[in-house]
Formats: structure tokens, sequence, C-alpha cells
């Protein structure tokens, strides 16, 4: 979550907080740890696009956002209100949340839930399932004693009682030192498990102490599930994001940062030592991403505006073995408070202002490269300086990017077997020889992927 001047932006600041991440596994666990984070779809929409996409491309996941009743209005960050427990969003109910497990479940693909447990709502009002509350109370939940005895905003992030006791842009601030709220808190996690989803993004994480999270997760019925912590990093902040690592992964916010300046105004081949050699959490806790819904709307990354520097910084994330990707999709908009066009329903991708970039060609098929080179560091680095950069995954993959303004034409070394290969970035073929060479042409702004048992396009 941002932080913003204004209470609407900071609402949707607020909205914005994240949370995912196991004690036992950091990374996700199994072969697949690449989430499609599909903001502020309903659940129909989600089961359908686990069926015919996300599962036949290898997505791991898919991240939803928060299920729970929250306050009414159009805009994104009213899902970041919470009023209750009980799933009754805008994006479904109870039972269009379970069909939607059990599709994406069916299809090969684990679910993350967007977990908002740092607040509840401010002002007073009847909730999206009819629940009515006002702030500190709010009817068979919580009351007065349940919030912290600090009542105005946080103010100063050098200042850790501040950031941990006082209120995000004015929301109630739950008290997750006290017994009665972590059983709370934790009732709600184990009723989304026994619905079946995989893992949590903590929301705001960075505003609750790491201690209370790991008493939380400990109550877990199932105390592995995936955990992802959304903690900013702040030079200088009183709360940093390797002291939550203990309880998961934690989102790396300066990998998108710093994404944002190379692609931009820098040069590629800086990305040589990319991630800890940066001086960014090791890579077995990290979660990175290209930009999320807060950091597409405050400009502090990349977005689907910025056009090739948004694709091919997406596509070396996912050729690049450091940290677990999280690819956001989401929709257009020139009002950064607008909610989902058709309050979440999505007919089509590319229709009605849904810009589905988990599903761009360049992206999607580098899904499928991620899973096959996993498990493989990078080798036979190349770099002319500049903006054009290539690397290797062992003998499992190879990549190259020309981010520059012209054409680029050269022989690659690898360390691949000799053979034919599919370049999946447009569908043309590669052939490597018994040196473990190919020769290409790269189009300006344009990348080639290629990996092990993808021969034929």
């Amino acid at each position: 979550m941002a932080r913003s001047r204004t209470l609407s932006g900071a609402m949707a600041l607020a909205a914005g907080l994240t949370l995912l991440g196991p004690m036992a596994h950091a990374t996700p666990p199994g072969t697949k740890d690449v989430t499609a984070v599909l903001f502020e779809w309903n659940f129909a929409s989600v089961a359908k696009e686990c069926t015919t996409t996300l599962g036949p491309a290898g997505y791991g996941y898919v991240q939803v956002s928060p299920p729970a009743e929250h306050i009414q209005g159009a805009q994104w960050w009213t899902s970041y209100q919470p009023v209750s427990y009980k799933i009754a969003g805008r994006l479904g109910d109870r039972a269009a949340f379970r069909a939607m497990v059990d599709t994406c479940h069916a299809a090969g693909v684990k679910v993350v839930v967007d977990t908002v447990v740092n607040h509840m709502a401010a002002g007073s009002g009847t909730g999206t399932g009819g629940s009515s509350y006002t702030k500190y109370d709010y009817p068979g939940l919580y009351s007065s004693y349940d919030f912290d005895d600090c009542t105005s905003y946080v103010t100063n992030y050098a200042d850790r009682w501040n950031v941990q006791h006082c209120e995000l842009v004015g929301l109630a601030d739950l008290d997750t030192g006290e017994e009665y709220v972590r059983k709370t808190v934790a009732g709600y996690m184990n009723d989304l498990l026994t619905l079946g989803v995989d893992g949590f993004r903590i929301d705001a994480a960075k505003h609750i102490d790491t201690a209370d999270l790991a008493n939380i997760k400990s109550r877990l019925t199932n105390p592995n599930a995936y955990w992802k912590q959304e903690v900013i990093y702040g030079s200088g902040e009183a709360v940093q994001p390797t002291e939550y690592t203990g309880n998961g992964d934690v989102q790396e916010f300066r990998y998108a940062y710093d994404l944002k300046r190379v692609f931009t105004n820098e040069n590629l081949a800086y990305l040589r030592n990319y991630g800890e050699g940066w001086g960014y959490l090791s890579s077995s806790v990290a979660g990175v991403f290209v930009d999320n819904h807060d950091t597409e709307r405050n400009g502090s990354t990349l977005n689907y505006k910025d056009g090739a520097n948004y694709t091919l910084a997406n596509v070396f994330m996912l050729a690049h073995p450091y940290g677990a990707p999280d690819v956001d999709s989401g929709y257009e908009w020139s009002d950064t408070d607008a909610g989902p066009p058709n309050g979440g329903t999505v007919n089509a991708c590319w229709q009605d202002g849904w810009k589905c970039q988990h599903a761009w060609p360049e992206i999607l098929r580098m899904v499928a490269f991620r899973n096959a080179t996993r498990g493989e560091a990078v080798t036979d680095w190349w770099d002319n300086g500049g903006d054009a950069i290539a690397f290797g995954r062992g003998s499992k993959g190879y990549v190259a990017i020309n981010h520059e303004s012209g054409s680029l034409t050269r022989t690659y070394q690898t360390s691949l077997a000799a053979g034919t290969y599919c370049n999946v970035q447009n569908n043309t073929t590669v052939t490597v020889n018994s040196s473990g060479q190919f020769t290409a042409t790269l189009g300006a702004n344009t990348a080639l992927a290629v990996y092990t048992g993808k021969t034929s396009c």
C-alpha cells in the first residue's frame, strides 16, 4: 500500500497493502511459482480464466482480491475496507468463491487470497453483505476494545510504534497483540482454508508487528499455507522487510522501483547481478513484480501504459531466477480511484477495458519458460554495455532482450544442446549448433526466448 495525501488516495493506498508466504514454504512450493494477480476480477471470471488460460499456460497460482464484506462504493479501494469477515464482497458470495477455488484447482492452479487484517473500515453504514457498522464497532465481530489506543493517522515512518499502532489513512487499526483479535483473524483465515485456499497475501503487513503475524499464523489449520507479506522498504525506516522473512515471503518493492528506472533511464547491462547483488532480500523469500495495483497508480513503477518498457520488464522478470514473480493483471484507468469495469465481470480479455496482461503473448509464453528452467542459475551472460542483454539458464533455456532503438544481429553463445528450438516470443525457430551457438536478429524492443522441450512452434 502506498502513502497518499488525500483521503480518497489514502483509502486507495490503504486498500493496497499485502501479504503472502509461509515459514515452511518461503517461495511457493511445487514446480510452478508464477502468480497471476487478477485484480478486481470477480470469482466467476477468475474460475473461467483458470480453465482457459492460467492452467494451460503453467501459472502456479492465481491471486484474488479481498473477498470479505466491505464498504459500499464503486472505487476499487472499497475492497480493502472490511466491515465483516463474511465472504460477501463485490466480487461474489461464498458459493461463487468456493466454486472458483474448486475450478482453479481442477485446472492445476492454486489460489492465494489478498487478506486485509490490519484494519477495519472507517465511517459508518451498511456493508456489501448487509452488515451495519460504525468505526470501532462491527457487530458480532469487533468492538472498541479490540482496536489500538492511537486513533490518529500514521505520520512518522521512523517511529515503529506510530507505524504499527496508529491508523493507516484513518482506518480503524486492530490491536493484533490482543488474544481475541489474534483468534478472530486466524478464524477468518481458517475459514478461507476450509474453502480450499492455498495461501494469503497479507495486506499492510508492515503495520502489524511481525510477532503478531507469527502468532496468528501458528493458529492456522494449515500453518504451511503460502504467505506473501506486503512490507514496503523505506531507507532509514523503523520497520524493515527483513523482520518478516521468518513468516514467509516478503514483497520486494525495490525490485519493481529499480526495474522502472533501468528500463526507462539506464542500461539493461546493469541487470547483470540483479537481485541479491543489489542488496535485496534473499531470493528464497522475495516476492517480485513489475507493478501492482498500488504502484501502477502512484507512478512508482512501470505500468501497462509504458509499452515495450513494461512488456520487456515482465519478460526479464520471468526469465530471471530471482524471487517468486507476480504478474499484475488489471484494467485501464485514467481515474486512479476507479473500480473495475462491469463490477468485476470479465466477458473477454481486451474488452471493456480489461488489460489482461497475464495473457499478453510475450508475457504468457514466458511462464512455461520459467517452469522449464526452474532451479537453474544465470549462465552465459552477454551485454553490449547498453540496452541489449542475453543470458542462459544452464542447459535449459536462453533469453535475449534488445531494448535498443535499432535491430541487432549477432551470434549468441549458450549452454543449450544442439538442435532446433522455438522462439516463444514470436513463434519462429532457432537452430543451435554443436558448439551451443545460434545467430539471430532481434528487432528494436523485442526479445527471444528458447527452452528445452519446446522444439516446434
